[in-house]
């Protein structure tokens, strides 16, 4: 039986586990989508440690390490700031938390943009370094070569249209896109760049949903939207988003829970039993053996 490294939360300690499941692979989940139609849509959250990825991987088909972490983790104003260490310092934490889900990892701004050959580099740093098995990098039809250039290399690639936060100073701000028609054929146009150079699957982000539609339609590898539509081949959200740790959040995001306030009332619990001194209890104390 295969195993995997897990953080045994009895002994807080990484002991090898075996994996009740074998890890699932680009190649199926690329497999999803068959002329044209997925039947069961793939499932996408992001992660950023190890005891997130354990809580969340049974459920996914993949787990993102996603830039996002700057802003989420790091508090940074924007995702521009986050550099490889980061990423791949948070990539082998979710990597070992998993077992099931294909991990893929965010390419940090400025680690590929430059030439295929850089992009190469940058991601088979971040590979070898945490055990994911995919990268994802933001830009359309600009992006086709390099992402040819990797996946013809060995490096499976998720691409990234639409609304694209690493370009937030040219976009000038997150508003949603696809508004023009000239707007809406580009983003359709970048799908299908990415499409023909080989990408696994495609996010589409923050667009007009008839746009994310008509990008799905166009091509062959499975798009992932977010902020989109229901009718793309699957959905990924930032997972403390859906979970309600932030009072704002972007529209598209449907909060199903309230962490925030559950955090902070029991912060609230725990700072009252100790001020009136009854925490800790018995039961957290350690008595002399009778």
């Amino acid at each position: 039986m295969s195993t995997t490294f897990q953080i045994d939360t009895s002994t807080s300690r990484a002991t090898p586990t075996p994996a009740p499941m074998k890890r699932l692979t680009v190649p199926k989940l690329r497999a999803r989508k068959t002329d044209g139609v997925t039947g069961e849509p793939l499932v996408m959250l992001t992660a950023y440690t190890a005891r997130q990825a354990q809580l969340l991987d049974a459920h996914c088909d993949l787990l993102l390490v996603g830039d996002s972490l700057g802003q989420v983790i790091y508090g940074l104003p924007s995702t521009i700031p986050v550099t490889m260490e980061m990423m791949a310092n948070h990539a082998a934490a979710v990597v070992r938390g998993s077992y099931h889900a294909v991990v893929v990892v965010d390419m940090p701004f400025g680690s590929y943009e430059r030439s295929p050959e850089q992009a190469f580099d940058s991601a088979a740093q971040l590979l070898k370094q945490s055990g994911a098995a995919a990268v994802k990098l933001e830009g359309g039809e600009a992006m086709a070569e390099t992402v040819a250039f990797l996946s013809q290399r060995g490096i499976p690639v998720m691409g990234h249209v639409g609304l694209t936060p690493q370009a937030v100073n040219v976009l000038g701000g997150y508003a949603a896109r696809g508004r023009s028609d000239a707007e809406a054929e580009k983003i359709v146009g970048d799908a299908r760049a990415l499409d023909a150079a080989g990408a696994f699957a495609i996010v589409i982000e923050g667009v007009v949903e008839s746009i994310a539609i008509a990008a799905t339609e166009a091509v062959s590898a499975p798009t992932i939207g977010i902020g989109a539509s229901a009718r793309c081949d699957g959905q990924v959200l930032v997972t403390e988003d859906m979970l309600g740790m932030f009072e704002r959040v972007p529209r598209f995001v449907k909060k199903y829970e309230d962490i925030a306030a559950l955090i902070e009332r029991t912060a609230a619990t725990y700072a009252e039993e100790v001020r009136n001194r009854s925490f800790p209890g018995e039961d957290q104390t350690y008595q002399p053996k009778s």
